[in-house]
């Protein structure tokens, strides 16, 4: 069913401002989930809420619909010159055009697609959705999926000034970051992601990523991943509580080796950890305890060393 879910989607066209296929697609795969609630906003961002049996929903994931690519002559999103320069095929899609690269190729246990980022953070949020209605769980969880990140979060920017999302939930980004960005491996699991290249995330909400990823007992790598900046950035910078998972990247933005364009790709065993971790922030997340370890480790300590007083 994942595999299903990414080859559909990765198989659409999107560009910033253009993520319209993605959207209708997004919207096909969750109207068959009968607990989901889909709406749009003003701005054309996807909100879907997962909604069976009673409590309130504490936690949100979000993830963008964009990637680089050409608007008119223009080109949107981070790529390097020295890439363009080389003018490589493109697929005309009207108004903009994608880069002219498979949309969905498995090969070897990871994915190829010439849009990995974020479409598989969508696709993961789509199977997080699917998973819990397969299993009847009762819980509240919503998604958000936005436009137009690649060009500094328009969209983000759109949903967290218009006060759609509560306050007190704690908002969690999907991505696929590159691997160079950290110390992170293909293959070796979801990356709980304590930051981004332009911020530190909540420790608490790391803290309990860490813990879901222990109780259900899923294979995690805990980094950095400063490659770039992610929507949790922005959230944060409004106010939100804010923590990030993703999953290894490679080809970046599809700059392949000798500045050529070329497939992004991600392993699948890591998308499926991410999924694993998502259904189980949704099935009550992790309430740790308090620091009370960390603080009785730290006493023993001290009461071992005070006589030097």
């Amino acid at each position: 069913m994942l595999l299903e879910i990414i080859r559909a989607i990765l198989a659409q066209p999107t560009a910033p401002f253009h993520e319209d296929a993605v959207r209708a697609e997004i919207l096909i795969q969750l109207a068959q989930c009968k607990h989901v609630e889909v709406k749009l906003d003003g701005f054309g961002n996807v909100i879907a809420r997962y909604a069976r049996g009673e409590g309130e929903g504490r936690y949100g994931f979000v993830a963008h619909m964009d990637h680089p690519g050409y608007v008119g002559e223009e080109f949107l999103g981070g790529v390097p010159e020295v890439y363009l320069k080389k003018k490589p095929a493109v697929r005309d899609c009207g108004a903009f055009s994608v880069w002219d690269l498979p949309g969905f190729e498995f090969r070897e246990g990871r994915i190829y697609s010439r849009a990995c980022d974020d479409l598989i953070g969508c696709a993961a949020m789509v199977a997080m959705f699917f998973e819990l209605e397969r299993r009847g769980v009762e819980a509240q969880v919503s998604g958000f999926f936005t436009r137009a990140e690649e060009v500094g979060f328009v969209g983000t920017i759109y949903l967290a000034k218009s006060g759609v999302i509560d306050r007190g939930m704690t908002l969690i980004s999907l991505e696929t970051s590159s691997e160079k960005g950290g110390t992170a491996k293909m293959g070796g699991g979801v990356v709980v992601r304590v930051g981004d290249r332009s911020t530190i995330f909540d420790p608490e909400v790391t803290s309990m990523l860490m813990g879901v990823a222990g109780r259900e007992v899923i294979e995690v790598q805990r980094c950095l991943m400063s490659g770039g900046s992610c929507e949790a950035t922005a959230y944060g910078a409004y106010g939100y509580a804010v923590g990030g998972m993703c999953v290894a990247l490679g080809n970046y933005h599809n700059c392949g080796d000798g500045e050529e364009i070329a497939s992004e790709y991600v392993a699948l065993r890591d998308v499926e950890g991410m999924v694993g971790m998502m259904v189980g922030v949704a099935m009550g997340g992790w309430e740790g305890d308090g620091g009370e370890r960390m603080r009785g480790k730290l006493e023993e300590n001290f009461e071992k060393y005070r006589g030097f007083f």
